[in-house]
């Protein structure tokens, strides 16, 4: 049970483990530095990076064991055109040359554009990088950490952190994404045992 230490602690003290485990990370820590770099406009590390490096540190598996790629969410909406988007999705696959995975950059003031054609439901129009991480399928993927102006590290997480330190994927209902919670959980379930899915 020693993978659940974190479990149940006050929330700064989980942020500090949190901030400690994937900042410790040679993935993560890359990954941001080369974010940083690339000065998206509000940027966020946001999900499976995150959160999958600190099930790996605390059930003792590798760095990236069970990662597909790193998501980096910016909010530009002085030009909602695919091209613009498109345009820095080009740079940032050069910026990232050589990291051990892909990373996916999508600007978050489009997603109200392409969302109800791919998930056949509306979408809000967010305003940030962080806002949109508050409607993701569950509660325990909403976390995001950026390098903030006075080069710390920051940590947005709606939810808190206790789902992710208790193995514990949490619904978030407010969009109707119930398939994508429960494929999602299984999908971790098979890569960490540990977790339990909490039933929509």
């Amino acid at each position: 049970m020693d993978h659940l230490r974190y479990s149940g602690l006050p929330f700064e003290a989980q942020r500090a483990a949190f901030l400690d485990i994937v900042s410790s990370d040679a993935l993560v820590s890359e990954a941001l530095l080369r974010a940083r770099a690339l000065d998206l406009p509000n940027w966020l590390v946001v999900s499976g990076a995150l959160y999958n490096s600190v099930w790996n540190h605390l059930t003792g598996k590798p760095s990236g064991y069970g990662i597909k790629d790193v998501d980096l969410f910016y909010f530009d909406d002085r030009d909602l055109s695919y091209e613009a988007e498109d345009t820095v999705i080009r740079r940032a696959a050069l910026h990232f040359e050589g990291l051990a995975l892909p990373v996916e950059v999508r600007n978050q003031a489009r997603v109200h554009l392409w969302y109800p054609q791919k998930f056949g439901q509306p979408c809000p129009r967010y305003t940030s990088a962080s806002e949109s991480i508050s409607h993701f399928a569950s509660k325990t993927h909403a976390v995001g950490v950026r390098y903030g102006a006075d080069g710390q590290l920051e940590l947005v997480a709606p939810f808190g952190l206790d789902d992710i330190f208790s193995f514990r994927i949490t619904p978030n209902r407010v969009m109707d994404n119930q398939r994508t919670h429960e494929a999602k959980g299984a999908r971790a379930q098979v890569t960490w045992p540990e977790i339990c899915v909490v039933p929509w």
